[in-house]
């Protein structure tokens, strides 16, 4: 249908009302609502039948306004999990959190950062005291003081994607990570985390996981970030049932690997990146310290693991990493191609060499 004359958002808009009002009607006890309209979907006939057993509710704040999930909050109190994007201070939003009665999972992500930040919103976050996973994109713009309140979360996804190293911002991510420090989550085993100015607060907080730690996911942009030796060192104390590890490292901590591998016999998964794109080797060959680490000491589950290529390394540490794995193979070996890197075609021959051997399943590698 196309509408041509000066009335067609009012005509778009009431069509677009009656199909809400029909599906309203005629849908009872839905389980799953994505919403991103500006209709007062619960103002119409039909709306305490269709949304009372809502467990999934997808909210876009740009399209739904305050009276419209205020009113919400009246029937949809039985929700598992809720998503909003863009959120803010709302007196709606709020209503419609506070209503939940067994709220498990909640995912809040901004497009961008916002000048104002949302104090309510992160008091009615501290309320939900049984929260099991939390999912942040973008949300600096909520003070992190909740995060203390959260002691039954098992699952942390954190992404500062957008983050312009600014004065406020910087203040902000530090704030963040203060609150992470004093945080305890006895239960937590997932835990992934985008940008990051220091390590420590994190390995602070690994030291109150309760040996429940399971997989844990750094990824960073920052490349001034400090502690990440720190973070091994804690790992290694504290996550004995680890089974996935993504971080990065310099080469003064490999020494921490070796106590890591030993400690950590569960690991299988590890990837073990540079913060610097550029780095000055002198033409030593740093790398083949951590290969020789992880010849000796990885533990038999261990079959998939990632290294910089940035660091130096020799054929004869190749051919050692892999030379230990002839008895349970590795399922997959890759370097993380920096921008100034060293692997040359002699590497590639070797890692072609044993993928043809069958001991590495699977490498990209070859195709740098």
């Amino acid at each position: 249908m196309i509408l041509k004359n000066n009335n067609n958002h009012d005509k778009r808009y009431l069509l677009e009302q009656e199909i809400y009002k029909s599906f309203i009607i005629q849908c009872k006890n839905i389980k799953e609502l994505y919403w991103k309209t500006s209709q007062p979907l619960p103002l119409f006939p039909g709306a305490s039948t269709c949304f009372s057993q809502l467990h999934k509710l997808n909210i876009n704040l740009d399209y739904v306004n305050s009276n419209s999930l205020q009113e919400m909050a009246k029937y949809c109190k039985s929700l598992n999990e809720l998503s909003v994007r863009n959120p803010k201070d709302s007196t709606g939003l709020i209503s419609l959190i506070d209503a939940q009665k067994n709220l498990k999972e909640i995912f809040l992500y901004s497009i961008k950062f916002r000048e104002r930040t949302y104090e309510k919103l992160s008091n009615t976050l501290s309320r939900k005291v049984n929260l099991l996973k939390l999912e942040l994109s973008n949300i600096i713009i909520i003070p992190p003081s909740f995060l203390k309140s959260l002691i039954n979360l098992t699952t942390i996804y954190i992404f500062f994607n957008e983050v312009d190293e600014q004065d406020d911002d910087i203040k902000k991510i530090k704030e963040f990570q203060r609150c992470l420090a004093i945080s305890e989550f006895p239960n937590l085993q997932f835990l992934s985390i985008y940008w990051l100015l220091s390590f420590k607060e994190l390995a602070k907080l690994i030291e109150k996981t309760n040996e429940n730690l399971l997989h844990l996911d750094i990824y960073n942009t920052h490349r001034n970030v400090k502690n990440t030796g720190m973070l091994i060192i804690s790992i290694a104390n504290n996550c004995p049932k680890i089974k996935t590890l993504r971080t990065y490292i310099e080469p003064k901590d490999f020494i921490y690997v070796k106590s890591l591998l030993l400690n950590c016999k569960y690991l299988e998964v590890v990837k073990f990146d540079s913060l610097y794109a550029f780095i000055n080797l002198n033409d030593n060959i740093l790398g083949d310290e951590l290969l020789n680490i992880l010849a000796e000491f990885s533990p038999k589950f261990l079959t998939n693991i990632t290294i910089s290529a940035i660091w130096k390394y020799s054929i004869d540490g190749f051919i050692r990493l892999f030379e230990s794995y002839k008895e349970r193979n590795l399922r997959h070996f890759n370097l993380c191609k920096n921008y100034d890197y060293d692997i040359t075609e002699d590497h590639k021959v070797i890692i072609k060499k044993y993928i043809d051997e069958g001991i590495i399943r699977n490498s990209t590698c070859t195709f740098y």
